[in-house]
């Protein structure tokens, strides 16, 4: 009989328990705690929330807003936001990284101008110098390996003229710049200072957004300098002005540094003021390219001259010069 009863009382422990793993004495003890004889583990389990909430994946799209797809309704947002938090649904974060290179040859000066825009990007890589200046493609397999999505290669011919290619890794599209009116910020010694590693407020001209090689140059241009908001080396400070401006085919790049009055407690743009950091350059485009460094032309510019010609043009004026006084030379001894 006792050996019945025991049989018993184990297999009403064994079904009250569900399938529980703690100790039999564990579980009465917690039974009783929680105000019920037996086993306890039907009230713990039921403490236990019975639904999840599944949160759903991200909207892949690009950098910009226009870019983005369209906005989720007002169903989806508040259900994300019931899933996970005040984060609403599709919200986008800027994992943007740039790959900063040069190939070999360069000078001291444009090395200079470099670090300064390193200076500038904190999201930024740096690479060492690319030996070939044929094959760019190799740029793309450099970028993958760095885990960055845009490239700025500083291309430099002949160690005098400085050529930017900014591309979008590894499907395009991508620009060439020729570079021009370099003054680096050791060169130039201007009085303003800005924190290193802040946030820039980028500042376009209206001019961008009157021809559609300019909006893909502004929207390039913006994925490219905009740093990520709580990137490890970016610090939430708004304290410079990068400033793109559209002039005679061209683009502008200038530095500013925000400056607020100290005697005033809240900022305002009306009493702040701009002091030029540096560094400052001219970006002419050359071309726009439908892949990354290559592939279909989509914009090519009519009015770009390339150094070799204006170089090739002032030795030939150099030389009819000459050449004029070779000839008045000869009539005068004629005449003679």
């Amino acid at each position: 009989m006792a050996i019945g009863r025991d049989a018993a009382k184990r297999k009403h422990r064994e079904e009250t328990a569900d399938g529980d793993a703690r100790p039999p004495k564990l579980a009465r003890d917690q039974a009783k705690e929680l105000g019920r004889k037996g086993g306890g583990a039907a009230a713990v389990v039921a403490k236990a929330p019975t639904t999840t909430s599944i949160r759903p994946a991200p909207r892949q799209g690009a950098f910009s807003t226009a870019l983005a797809g369209p906005a989720p309704t007002d169903g989806a947002a508040v259900a994300g936001k019931v899933a996970f938090g005040t984060q609403g649904a599709g919200t986008f974060k800027n994992k943007e990284k740039v790959l900063v290179l040069s190939t070999r040859g360069v000078t001291f000066r444009y090395r200079h101008l470099m670090e300064d825009v390193l200076s500038l990007l904190p999201h930024s890589k740096k690479e060492s110098k690319m030996d070939t200046k044929s094959d760019r493609r190799v740029i793309n397999e450099v970028a993958d390996l760095k885990n960055c999505t845009s490239v700025l290669f500083f291309e430099v011919r002949k160690k005098q003229d400085l050529y930017l290619w900014l591309a979008k890794s590894p499907d395009g599209p991508s620009v060439k710049f020729h570079v021009a009116n370099v003054h680096t910020m050791a060169e130039v010694k201007l009085s303003g200072n800005h924190l290193k590693g802040s946030r820039p407020v980028l500042s376009f001209d209206a001019s961008f957004d009157l021809q559609p090689h300019t909006q893909l140059l502004k929207e390039m241009l913006t994925q490219v300098f905009a740093n990520p908001k709580r990137h490890h080396k970016v610090k939430p400070f708004f304290d410079h002005v990068v400033s793109f401006t559209l002039a005679d085919d061209r683009v502008w790049v200038r530095n500013y540094q925000l400056v607020v009055p100290p005697d005033k407690k809240r900022v305002d743009p009306e009493n702040a003021s701009l002091v030029e950091v540096g560094p400052r350059f001219c970006l002419n485009p050359i071309k726009i390219f439908n892949g990354s460094f290559g592939g279909a032309t989509l914009y090519s510019n009519p009015n770009y001259t390339s150094p070799n010609s204006v170089r090739a043009a002032l030795k030939r004026k150099a030389a009819s010069k000459y050449s004029g006084k070779v000839v008045q030379r000869n009539r005068r001894t004629e005449h003679m």
